[in-house]
């Protein structure tokens, strides 16, 4: 049996490449989990294992969603590291990085890390990192928390929804900022002010309506200037998540353009969904901050357009059936969360196709931006020396969500029986095709990956 030679590849994939000036035929080359190489079509690489492509399908860089909520472990009945990363695959989704809660213990601590790392660790099916969560009372955990890996630090300006994670009041947040400019990390915010969300409405009732009241746009656009001043002030870098109101864009651009250090995301509920589509009683699409009206998702994809918004990421957030739509339909009781951590390029995909938007476009906002914010530095390019993280994607091949098809572990979805256009037909993490079945991601540190 003949020795395979230095020009010999682990793995050849031919057809359909994703690069940034649209698709090209190619071939892509991998070796020790990278991509060693990419050539044009007819290079005829020379591989170990050799797939061809169908003529529908087009190879991107597996998806990075930098905003997942695994929730194991305490509350693993909700979702769990198996379930979570299995749905991630099945949507061409090859790195996450998990949400310091609503997991018990919350990742405010290196003890509270290690537990979720030993948890995590035999079970995940893509690459995980982790963020550290800011909470009152864990300021000297923070630098700890960094040299253990953590990507960053998440924190509210409200309550989270869970006890063991409280918000950090405004002094906190600018304390902390000054300690993490010492080590240059990033703190990221959910951002809407507490004080407006005290005076609106009650949202209790099945009545949609109501529950946008309940969280209205000045509460992200105070909450999100409030981020703005301490960030300028401190040097910090700092990200808001989840970006629902376009009305704060005008204020992210000009503290863009005074030199502070902003990053934003958005998801893809925001820019396919709408406040007048919502029917009353359907609390599968409680979220919070909330989907808003239409004009408002038109100005959210001019913000992308326009790079005031950096990335789209899923905040995949899941609860078991009986949290997420109580029997009488309550927004004010269901939990608030979306879980679309399987759909979210297809869902994007479907309406920016409708838009005109270029696929290449969409992967940047979904593969590369997220990397770039979290410091994922071999995460999310087709390129060479980056990690051979692979989505198989037939871009015109609809299909209609089922929750049975689905793979986080509760079934709810405000996306159920929605006709899509995309379909993720394979994925790979490090050149190895990600069955389901044999756990084969790892664990990532920040500066490692």
């Amino acid at each position: 049996m003949s020795t395979p030679s230095s020009t010999t590849f682990d793995l050849v994939i031919r057809g359909n490449l994703l690069r940034a000036d649209g698709v090209r035929a190619g071939e892509v080359g991998v070796r020790a989990g990278r991509i060693a190489a990419i050539e044009a079509q007819g290079a005829l690489l020379d591989g170990e294992r050799v797939i061809e492509l169908d003529a529908d399908e087009v190879l991107l860089p597996g998806l990075v969603d930098s905003h997942v909520h695994v929730n194991e472990p305490g509350r693993t009945e909700w979702e769990g590291f198996a379930s979570a990363t299995r749905a991630a695959a099945a949507g061409g989704v090859t790195t996450i990085v998990d949400m310091p809660l609503n997991s018990i213990p919350p990742t405010v601590s290196v003890d509270a890390l290690e537990v979720k790392r030993r948890v995590a660790a035999p079970q995940v099916h893509v690459d995980v990192g982790f963020w550290g969560g800011a909470i009152p009372g864990n300021a000297a955990q923070l630098r700890p928390l960094h040299e253990e890996g953590v990507f960053g630090f998440k924190c509210f300006l409200l309550p989270s929804g869970v006890d063991e994670f409280p918000p950090l009041g405004l002094d906190e947040i600018e304390t902390d900022m000054r300690e993490l400019a010492g080590f240059d990390s990033l703190l990221i915010v959910h951002a809407e002010d507490a004080h407006e969300i005290e005076a609106a409405p009650d949202p209790h009732g099945p009545h949609y309506s109501d529950f946008l009241a309940s969280r209205p746009h000045e509460a992200e656009d105070v909450g999100i200037a409030e981020v703005i001043e301490r960030a300028e002030r401190t040097g910090a870098r700092a990200h808001i998540l989840h970006l629902s109101s376009a009305e704060a864009l005008g204020e992210i651009r000009e503290a863009r353009d005074r030199g502070v250090r902003l990053t934003v995301e958005t998801c893809p509920h925001y820019l396919t969904l709408t406040a007048e589509s919502v029917p009353d009683g359907a609390t599968a699409f409680k979220c919070c901050p909330p989907i808003r009206e239409e004009g408002n998702r038109e100005r959210l994809w001019q913000g992308l357009l326009d790079g005031t918004i950096d990335c789209i990421v899923s905040d995949h957030s899941p609860a078991t059936v009986d949290l997420k739509q109580p029997a009488d339909g309550d927004f004010g009781t269901a939990w608030g969360g979306i879980s679309s951590l399987q759909l979210g390029l297809s869902l994007v995909w479907t309406e920016a196709a409708r838009r005109g938007i270029p696929l290449q476009q969409v992967v940047e906002w979904m593969c590369a931006s997220p990397a770039r914010v979290t410091g994922l530095q071999r995460k999310g390019r087709l390129e060479v020396g980056y990690d051979a993280d692979f989505a198989v994607f037939a871009p015109e091949e609809p299909f209609t969500v089922e929750l049975g098809r689905l793979r986080h572990k509760n079934p709810v979805s405000a996306y159920e029986g929605k006709t899509l256009t995309g379909v993720v037909r394979t994925a790979y993490l490090r050149g190895e095709e990600i069955d389901g079945e044999t756990p084969r991601g790892v664990l990532l540190r920040r500066g490692e990956a």
